[in-house]
């Protein structure tokens, strides 16, 4: 999770973004940044996301409820591992006030080794961000750090924990998927996949690289038109019965190292009424299934979250092995 928070007054700044990586900091700088990633390393191991309240920018500790899940959620996949700095840059965004869309490009713009970040709503300051990779874990995990510098200290400004496999599966195998899904007109199992291999291969979303720039590219192309990508539900006709469908997602399936599909729909009936509303959501999941049979090679199980009007859902998982 990241969060800024722009001031009533903020404006968009004039003076240039600047990137520096590691090898263009001075050894002070760069030593300094890496002791801090590895302390906020231990407290995430140790689940103690107090210690990274602390030491977070008043930003990020006066709404800290999402990094302290994510820690909670990821202390015993990371505990035991060991990490190592994948890389780290030094971001400089001059002047006061905020940056509308602050854009740090580091390296030669055309480099094939170019990495570059855009971050909306930045305030004006000194940072650092560390993508830190963790081994000997019970998953192979990459967790990244943005720091703030507060005159000598640096302090936690956003913090991203992320898996690099799912399964015995990496980005890579998940985005061959994707390809060979596609080529065989499965556009949802494709999607999905493409969805799956970006968040496997991407440290932070707001990450540009020429080989996060292809893959984008390529999940852009395959989104079907019949799933919802922004705001407005999507009317779907399952069986002769009209859904609204919210949102559909991948999720990793920890109990059976694969994926599962997520889908929210608006819901038919009152979903206080557990009964019928376990009944419409399996009807929903059977109908989906026959819909789309191919859902069956590509996912472990079948989630349905109908949402009611104030926002609270019911969800009902149907694992694919019990399809008729």
């Amino acid at each position: 999770m990241l969060l800024f928070l722009p001031s009533a007054s903020a404006q968009q700044q004039q003076a240039q973004e600047q990137c520096h990586p590691k090898n263009d900091m001075d050894a002070n700088t760069s030593s300094a940044i890496e002791r801090t990633a590895l302390q906020f390393f231990n407290s995430a191991a140790a689940g103690d996301a107090e210690a990274l309240r602390r030491n977070a920018i008043p930003a990020i500790a006066n709404s800290f409820q999402g990094i302290a899940a994510t820690v909670e959620g990821n202390k015993d996949k990371i505990a035991g591992g060991q990490p190592t700095i994948r890389s780290e840059y030094l971001l400089a965004a001059p002047g006061p006030g905020n940056y509308e869309r602050a854009e740090f490009i580091c390296g030669l713009f055309n480099s094939p080794d170019r990495t570059s970040f855009i971050i909306p709503g930045l305030p004006a300051g000194t940072y650092a961000l560390v993508i830190q990779d963790v081994k000997g874990s019970k998953i192979p995990f990459t967790i990244t750090y943005v720091l703030q510098k507060n005159q000598a200290a640096w302090q936690l400004a956003g913090y991203y924990a992320r898996p690099r496999q799912i399964g015995a599966h990496d980005g890579l195998w998940y985005w061959v998927q994707a390809r060979e899904m596609k080529k065989q007109n499965q556009a949802h199992n494709s999607f999905f996949y493409y969805m799956t291999a970006a968040d496997l291969l991407a440290p932070v979303p707001f990450m540009s690289t020429t080989q996060l720039d292809k893959l984008y590219d390529e999940e852009q192309a395959a989104v079907p038109k019949d799933l919802p990508t922004g705001n407005n539900a999507v009317p779907l006709n399952l069986a002769g019965r009209t859904y609204n469908i919210i949102q559909a997602f991948p999720v990793a399936d920890d109990s059976n190292q694969g994926l599962r599909l997520v889908v929210k729909y608006q819901a038919i009936s009152d979903i206080s009424n557990t009964g019928q509303a376990y009944q419409d959501s399996m009807n929903f999941l059977k109908s989906l299934a026959a819909q789309y049979p191919e859902y069956k090679t590509a996912f472990t199980a079948l989630v349905a979250r109908a949402v009611a009007p104030n926002g609270q859902d019911y969800g009902v998982v149907l694992p694919v092995k019990d399809i008729k």
